[in-house]
């Protein structure tokens, strides 16, 4: 590991697989339910505990995944094996999730559904969780590490974005949208594909050599990943934010569809969205380094706060060009969350290093990716019983009760986990001072 500045290539290099990552993570959020209700005919409830299961199951394979990279021996590496050999069985495994089967009853497409998104979710882990685990390995720089990250985030935009934007024009080129959910499937595999083999051979891992390997088992290693209080306050944070921002997509389409009766204006919305919230994730980088991380990412998540709220309250009153307008405020807050958790994990890990004297970066991934997952799972669930004990039917007129689940939904409940994570970022210890302190306590 090195404090010396990374190259412009390096930094694209290792940034770009998340352009894939975050595809995968929009396209799966924002079109997963709704996929599952609308085109493959699930039951809104059913369509939510598969997407649910899935996730519990995505959140289990990050912490083996990340206790088995640490542990790895190879010529190219810890990371980069996973990252070469799950990229595959990624891609496949998305253009097989958005294919309609052909089996037909609840309990049927239950199953199928539930296969198909641990099949995927565990192949996203393969790659995912030692991509992520390369941060702190390539720099020990406290703001290098936030311009690693500022890359590797502009990315992440640009593949929010496609995932955003091209599914429901693909769609809507096909002539049924089953088919067009299967050709969006294959185009977004092939492209998470190639992202991640662009940074398998663009980036070269430091030598470990001279690096300890964890010599605890898999619960004492994760037992000692509590003990570091940064590291459980950050990451309760980002599973809230994690939460709200589950809430908020998922459930997007369906405003849309069913309050606006305008579903293919979502793109819209999400695009603008999604671009300034693009504009904001290079801004986000000085503001963190003249304001602090932590107090950037309390403002973005109150942005989004305040967005979920106005949008409740207004929202179908004012329309949907206004709704549209204050997706400019909710990318503002998106764009200041983006970079800032992910730049304040690397130091918590070192908070750990240092105290220990034992390298497990992968363990923290794992872990950090374990519990957001849980988020996900736990909000993806709720999103989707909310709507069946609304009364939720697919390509039907919706009842007031079934349109104010989809606003609560939108509202209420994701505003208070974002403040919720707002209240718990007030503990996070580590600032720039205490991180350069702990820095030369490690090198003295």
């Amino acid at each position: 590991m090195s404090s010396a500045k990374l190259s412009l290539r390096v930094k694209a290099g290792f940034g770009i697989a998340d352009l894939g990552g975050n595809l995968f993570f929009t396209a799966m959020g924002f079109w997963a339910l709704n996929y599952l209700t609308d085109t493959v005919a699930l039951p809104a409830a059913a369509a939510g505990f598969a997407i649910m299961i899935g996730k519990f199951w995505d959140a289990v394979t990050d912490p083996l995944v990340g206790f088995l990279s640490d542990r790895t021996k190879s010529k190219m590496g810890r990371r980069r094996p996973w990252i070469l050999f799950g990229s595959i069985p990624m891609a496949l495994s998305m253009w097989y999730f958005f294919t309609k089967p052909g089996v037909s009853g609840a309990t049927e497409l239950t199953v199928w559904a539930t296969f198909a998104l641990c099949l995927l979710n565990t192949a996203y882990t393969l790659v995912n969780i030692p991509y992520s685990a390369l941060t702190p390995e390539l720099t020990d720089d406290y703001h290098e590490r936030t311009s690693l990250n500022g890359f590797r985030f502009g990315f992440a935009v640009v593949g929010t974005i496609l995932g955003a934007a091209i599914v429901l024009p693909i769609v809507n080129a096909l002539p049924d949208k089953a088919s067009g959910f299967s050709a969006a499937g294959a185009v977004m595999g092939f492209i998470m594909l190639a992202t991640a083999l662009v940074t398998f051979f663009s980036v070269k891992e430091p030598s470990h050599e001279t690096r300890e390997i964890p010599a605890q088992g898999f619960l004492k290693t994760y037992l000692e990943v509590f003990r570091n209080k940064a590291f459980v306050v950050l990451i309760l944070a980002y599973a809230c934010n994690i939460i709200a921002i589950n809430f908020l997509q998922g459930i997007l389409v369906y405003y849309f569809k069913y309050v606006y009766l305008a579903e293919s204006r979502t793109t819209a919305a999400m695009v603008i969205l999604l671009v300034i919230a693009m504009f904001f994730i290079p801004v986000s980088v000085p503001v963190s380094k003249r304001i602090g991380k932590k107090l950037t990412y309390q403002i973005g998540l109150a942005a989004l706060a305040a967005t979920c709220m106005i949008l409740f309250f207004a929202g179908h009153i004012l329309g949907m060009n206004f709704f549209i307008a204050m997706m400019g405020l909710a990318g503002v807050g998106l764009g200041l969350t983006y970079v800032a958790p992910w730049a304040m994990v690397p130091d918590a890990i070192e908070w750990d290093a240092v105290n220990t004297g034992s390298r497990k970066e992968g363990s923290y991934y794992g872990m950090w990716t374990f519990l957001s997952k849980c988020g996900q799972a736990i909000s993806i669930g709720a999103s989707g019983l909310i709507l069946g004990l609304s009364g939720y039917a697919a390509e039907t007129t919706l009842g007031p009760k079934a349109i104010f689940a989809i606003r609560l939904i939108l509202g209420p409940v994701p505003a208070a986990v974002f403040i919720g994570a707002i209240l718990i970022l007030s503990a996070y210890p580590i600032t720039e001072k205490i991180y350069n302190e702990m820095m030369k306590k490690r090198s003295s």
